[in-house]
This record gives C-alpha cells, sequence and structure tokens, in this order.
C-alpha cells in the first residue's frame, strides 16, 4: 500500500496527535518533582503506543514516495553525534567489512565488494524525521532479508542492533520490521555510492522507521533474543518509533 494514501496519512496524523496529546497530558501531571516523576507514566504510554503501531504495521505496506514530490538532494540533511564528521579511513582501521553476527548460525563480515555482488533493490521513499519533516531520495543496496538468510538466523533472534563508528551510535529494532521488505543496508543514494555526510560505506535505511533509527556508518548487525536500546533510545526517544 502506497503511504500517500488518506488511509495512511490519516494513521499517521492519528498517531502523532495521539502522542501529542499523552505529553501534553504527562506535562500536565509533573509536580515538584519535575518530569522525573512523571517517568512511570510515560513508560506506561510508550508501551501503548508501541501496541497500536505493532498492530498497524504489516509486512506488505510500502512507502512510495509521493511521484510530484522533489528529490532532496544536497539538502538532503546531514547528521551524527561524533565530534567531527565520521570517515572509515582503510590506512588507519583496515578495509571496512560489516560483521553480522548474534542470534545466527553462520556470522558473516562482508565487503562492500561482496554486498555489491549480493541482489541490489533500489527505492524511492520518503525520510521521516521524529522532528516532523520528510525528505525524498532514491536508496540502493541489499535486503536486511537477504543477507538474514545467507547468516541463518536462529528461533531465539527476535530483535537486531545496528551498531556504528559514529562515537557510540546504535539503535535496536524488532525483527518483523529488521526484515521489512523495505529495510535495506544501503551503500547507494541518488545513483551513487554513499559519501560520508549520509552513512558511507553503509547504513540501515527504511521508511518504516523514523530517522534515528536508520543507523548510518554501519560496522556490525546483531541479532538477539532482547531489546538491546539504543542511543537515542535510552535518552526518552520513543524506542519503537514505527511511521
Amino acid at each position: 500500500m502506497s503511504e500517500d494514501t488518506p488511509e495512511v496519512i490519516d494513521r499517521r496524523k492519528l498517531l502523532r496527535l495521539g502522542g501529542a496529546a499523552a505529553a501534553g497530558l504527562l506535562l500536565g501531571a509533573c509536580d515538584s518533582s519535575g518530569p522525573r516523576g512523571a517517568r512511570k507514566l510515560l513508560r506506561f504510554a510508550e508501551k501503548k503506543n508501541e501496541g497500536v503501531e505493532r498492530r498497524i504495521f504489516t509486512p506488505q505496506s510500502r512507502d512510495h514516495a509521493a511521484k510530484g514530490a522533489t528529490d532532496a538532494g544536497k539538502s538532503f540533511p546531514t547528521y551524527y553525534v561524533s565530534e567531527e564528521m565520521p570517515m572509515w579511513d582503510d590506512a588507519a582501521r583496515g578495509v571496512w567489512r560489516l560483521e553480522v553476527t548474534g542470534a545466527v548460525k553462520k556470522p558473516m563480515r562482508f565487503t562492500l565488494d561482496e554486498l555489491g555482488k549480493l541482489p541490489r533493490r533500489s527505492q524511492r521513499v520518503n525520510h521521516y524525521c521524529v522532528e516532523g519533516w520528510n525528505a525524498v531520495a532514491t536508496w540502493a543496496g541489499v535486503r536486511l532479508s537477504d543477507l538474514a538468510r545467507v547468516v541463518e538466523l536462529t528461533s531465539d533472534a527476535h530483535y537486531v542492533d545496528f551498531q556504528s563508528f559514529d562515537s557510540d551510535y546504535h539503535e535496536s529494532w524488532d525483527i518483523d520490521s529488521a526484515l521489512h521488505p523495505q529495510t535495506l543496508v544501503a551503500y547507494a543514494m541518488d545513483g551513487r555510492f554513499l559519501n560520508a555526510n549520509h552513512g558511507a560505506p553503509a547504513r540501515i535505511h527504511s521508511p518504516i522507521k523514523l530517522g534515528y533509527k536508520n543507523v548510518k556508518y554501519l560496522t556490525r548487525i546483531v541479532f538477539l533474543p532482547a531489546k538491546n536500546g539504543g542511543y537515542w533510545s535510552d535518552q526518552g526517544y520513543e524506542w519503537y518509533a514505527g511511521t
């Protein structure tokens, strides 16, 4: 289903409006102990919101940028948490490889060339930011579900943690979202290999999660039996963060 259909737009608006209303109620409930006193309510609201998002999610859903939408191009925002833009240095670190490990039968490490030999997927989709804006770009890479088939997941692979060389940045996802057909280990954007601005050599990209869950500067993918939090998730941002 296209994400620009009225049904999906209404669902997204409903979630955002519901989240905003809950936040307002929680802020109003803060007493002399400040926001710390509302943490139990916040956790409860997030759990309920995640339940709604999980019910809305289906593996058959698809995001498609509207035909008339303008590609962001050079205006696509740049983001990282390190003091300087992360750049992989082969001379200092050796050849970049993506390690795929954890709850798998065949842990493996892939060079960029090896990723390029796997089935390539391309998709022109939206990138949704938690701040409320979205940007359109065409991403190309390998479906995470294809990588999962190569390494052979074990029965206890219920979550996956994406880790990067951008300081300690990482985020974990639920396995259903991770294996969605539009979740890519992306190595190209708008017909060119990624540059440092957008997460080179490879990053996770999927329109089904908010931007901060789409980890850039990727180095490890770890399949896990349980949640592992994340850089922003551990600071109070929503863990599930579906769109």
